[in-house]
């Protein structure tokens, strides 16, 4: 009697699904920000349907909404795999993604500071058409033939999805406008506003941390030199804490960098003005970066072991010393000329990211040990 051989189960990616959650949140905290001054205007949150198109309105504009919502609906379609056929996952996909860009748009009417629109719901729901075609192509190749899961098995230690995610995360963090190259998790400053905004308290927290301590201008660029290094190594390390022996851990870890400074221009640039955007490579960011690459072409043949320890290291040092020092003040003055108007929808997404990944870091540290590799 024949043997048959039954087919191999089929899984889903665990990085897919906590990378839809992840990105619904900053969908969420994107459309809502700033979160203060609700109120009813009397009027259904659904009116906005029924509004006629704006008549002005920008390319670039549109091309925000658009592209923001396209990962969100490739997403969708992969985090329905293997549960759902293509279809059924394509049609379950642009009924959530008309539900989140619709309640998010209905919400925005309660908020003084946006606007519900029409056009954004449109705009929204069409990347997120996009994306869920883009997923559908995909899907056959990224997940049905596992390639991804292949790549993981060769160069990436096993259980390591939210380690993988939070790497991923680290050149979007590098979009909200930084006094510091690298510099994450200046929450100082922001939580000095919000005392001010929220709580009516006018208090400068940093001036009460620093207490009348001046720096001179080399120790200040020697603190930003430090603060672009150990920003630098701490990522970078824990990306390196990820892989296997065999990954092609120098290439890997070049794209990574190359991808952060890529994304830090094109930010800086779109945020400005063209001419400012190498606005952040400063003498002490050049130092920083140079002696951070150089230390990590050496700490790329340390244990996984080390590599977590001494990114836990650096990662509260450099907190310590950005939170303490006060602001770059050519970086106020250029500050001071950003018009944030076009770009709200994701300054909200932005600035959390850019304060919270040092955090999530540490957490991420001291709460996750990577199964051993081969």
């Amino acid at each position: 009697m024949p043997t048959t051989v039954s087919p191999l189960p089929r899984h889903g990616s665990p990085l897919v699904r906590v990378g839809l959650l992840a990105y619904a949140f900053l969908i969420i905290y994107a459309s809502l920000y700033p979160f203060t001054g609700w109120r009813s205007l009397g009027i259904s949150p659904l009116a906005y349907l029924g509004d006629p198109l704006p008549h002005y309105w920008t390319l670039f504009d549109v091309s925000i909404d658009i592209v923001g919502y396209i990962p969100f609906g490739f997403l969708l379609v992969l985090a329905g795999y293997p549960w759902l056929s293509r279809r059924w996952s394509a049609l379950l996909a642009l009924l959530l993604s008309a539900l989140m860009t619709g309640s998010m748009e209905a919400t925005q009417t309660f908020l003084p500071s946006r606007v519900a629109s029409k056009l954004d719901f449109v705009t929204n729901f069409l990347g997120a058409a996009i994306g869920i075609a883009l997923g559908c192509l995909l899907t056959r190749w990224l997940l049905e033939k596992d390639s991804m899961k292949q790549i993981r098995l060769r160069w990436l230690v096993p259980d390591i999805s939210s380690g993988l995610l939070l790497v991923l995360l680290w050149p979007l963090a590098q979009i909200y406008p930084q006094s510091y190259m690298f510099g994450l998790g200046q929450i100082v400053p922001a939580l000095t506003r919000w005392l001010n905004l929220y709580l009516g308290i006018d208090l400068d927290l940093g001036e009460l941390l620093r207490q009348g301590f001046e720096l001179s201008i080399e120790q200040y660029w020697l603190a930003e030199t430090l603060i672009s290094c150990f920003g630098l190594i701490s990522a970078v390390l824990i990306f390196l804490s990820l892989l296997r022996p065999n990954a092609p851990k120098a290439r890997l870890m070049s794209l990574l960098i190359v991808l952060s400074l890529c994304m830090k221009t094109l930010a800086t640039a779109l945020f400005f003005k063209p001419e400012n955007a190498f606005s952040w490579m400063t003498p002490g960011a050049q130092a920083g970066l140079v002696i951070g690459c150089l230390m990590l072409y050496g700490l790329s043949y340390a244990t996984a072991r080390a590599q977590r320890h001494l990114a836990l290291f650096m990662l509260p040092l450099s907190l310590l010393i950005i939170n303490f020092i006060p602001g770059n003040p050519y970086f106020n003055d250029m500050l001071s000329t950003w018009v944030q108007g076009k770009f709200l929808n994701f300054n909200g997404a932005a600035q959390f990211l850019s304060l919270c990944w040092p955090w999530m870091a540490i957490w991420f540290l001291l709460h996750h040990q990577p199964a051993r590799s081969d």
